[in-house]
C-alpha cells in the first residue's frame, strides 16, 4: 500500500473537512459525509485534512514536503500491522 504525494496534495486541496482513507487496497480522499456512507464502511481513516494541516503548519507544501508527508503516513500505516 502506498500513499503518494498526490494523495497528500489532493487532501490539502480539498475544501472543508476531508479524510484520507484506505479501502480495498486503495487510497481515497472523502468528505465526512461520504465517510459515513455504506460505500466506505470499514475504511481505515489515515488522516484528516485538519490533522494534516496541523502537522504541516498550512496547505503550502513543495514537492519535497508532499513526499515527506506521504512517507510518514506510509510508515504509520505499515506500523499498524505490527
Amino acid at each position: 500500500m502506498t500513499i503518494s504525494a498526490e494523495d497528500v496534495r489532493q487532501l490539502l486541496d480539498t475544501d472543508g473537512e476531508a479524510v484520507l482513507v484506505l479501502i480495498e487496497g486503495r487510497t481515497e480522499v472523502v468528505t465526512d459525509g461520504q465517510l459515513g456512507s455504506e460505500r466506505y464502511q470499514g475504511a481505515l481513516e489515515i488522516i484528516s485534512r485538519h490533522e494534516l494541516l496541523k502537522r504541516t503548519g498550512g496547505a503550502s507544501l513543495d514537492d519535497r514536503g508532499l513526499e515527506e508527508q506521504a512517507a510518514a503516513l506510509n510508515t504509520a500505516v505499515d506500523e499498524l500491522g505490527g
